[in-house]
């Protein structure tokens, strides 16, 4: 079983506090047997809650990574022209 984590934690946490203190001033239950009730109550559905939230991935990778494209094919590729740094480049000049 993967640990759980914090949002999972404070999810189920504050279940667990506001279920219990609801349900208790709800009942007005005064005897030990019924605050212990409702107590475990709480207490199971705060770890249903952490349980159900799904966990989170890394923000750092990406769910499904995507495919690079393939290269283009219908493209036709010229070779540029040439220059050279001869003397019959310059102009004027005359041979």
């Amino acid at each position: 079983m993967p640990r759980p984590n914090a949002a999972q934690l404070a999810y189920g946490s504050a279940t667990v506090v506001f279920s219990t203190v609801a349900l208790l001033l709800l009942s007005s239950t005064t005897t030990a047997l019924g605050i212990v009730a409702i107590s475990t109550a709480g207490l199971l559905l705060g770890v249903l809650v952490a349980i159900t939230l799904p966990a989170t991935k890394h923000r750092g990778t990406p769910a499904s990574p995507v495919p690079a494209a393939p290269p283009r094919t219908d493209e036709i590729r010229v070779p540029a022209v040439r220059v050279g740094a001869g003397a019959d480049t310059r102009i004027g000049s005359s041979s």
